[in-house]
């Protein structure tokens, strides 16, 4: 099998969110026919949520049992609890609330008012996906992995030109300083992600189409963290056309 990455380009965002969704209900289906429980990362952003808002859409979501689903999230704001800044709060009410969920299923970060310091919550946050940890490493292995993509090229809370995309030893960082807003954030490392069995990555939009094209170009992953994310089994960039503008003519496999 391999894990090369594939570029699957949509004509548009509506249609990119219901092909993605339906590809996940796909999936899971098939990840749970083969294993007894799946992990899976969450990503913010407007077509994470319409994705999740896609798979709530889709009548066929009630085939999975969701009890047997984790869900985990790539990177989240130093918020408090509920804001509508925060990834989970995006993620539950586009579609986890809707789950029979059981509660300990769904792990987000520390909240800015949780009474830990951004430190304490990365320890914390560690620790967390420590206790899920199997073949000796200090995490799960992530089943899907969904990441946005920033016109710069950061994934997660790993931004160009700073150490979190450099950091190894370590499975979740606090970042400060950020160059997107809000300034503190907590986010999984490089070898967290890429050690997913698959990575798809979800992006959309012309501000995205530099990125995207230097990444696969081979762009150094310091100067575009994209770069730098393949997961184990599967790479893929789900697209729509106007992202899709500086992608090689020979990795695009359009999905239309």
């Amino acid at each position: 099998m391999t894990n090369e990455r594939r570029v699957l380009v949509h004509p548009d965002k509506a249609s990119l969110a219901s092909s993605v969704a339906a590809r996940f209900i796909t999936k899971m289906l098939d990840i749970l026919d083969a294993q007894a429980v799946a992990h899976v990362v969450l990503t913010g952003g407007s077509m994470g949520s319409a994705v999740l808002e896609a798979v709530a859409a889709s009548p066929a979501r009630t085939s999975i049992d969701w009890s047997r689903v984790h869900f985990w999230w790539g990177d989240e704001r130093w918020v408090p609890a509920g804001d509508a800044e925060r990834n989970d709060r995006q993620a539950r009410e586009a579609l986890l609330d809707d789950l029979d969920l059981p509660a300990e299923n769904v792990h987000p970060f520390p909240a800015s008012d949780s009474g830990l310091s951004l430190d304490e919550a990365a320890d914390v946050s560690a620790a967390e996906l420590s206790e899920h940890g199997v073949d000796g490493l200090p995490h799960p292995i992530f089943d899907i992995t969904f990441l946005g993509v920033g016109p710069d090229g950061h994934i997660a809370s790993l931004f160009p030109h700073r150490s979190g995309i450099q950091v190894t030893d370590r499975t979740v960082i606090p970042v400060r300083n950020s160059p997107k807003p809000p300034p503190e954030r907590l986010s999984l490392t490089r070898p967290v992600i890429n050690s997913s069995q698959r990575v798809w990555l979800v992006l959309a939009g012309a501000d995205k189409a530099s990125a995207l094209g230097l990444a696969l170009a081979g762009a150094s992953r310091d100067e575009v963290p994209v770069a730098g994310i393949k997961g184990r089994r599967r790479t893929v960039f789900f697209v729509d056309a106007d992202a899709a503008a500086e992608v090689p003519e020979n990795l695009i496999a359009r999905d239309y």
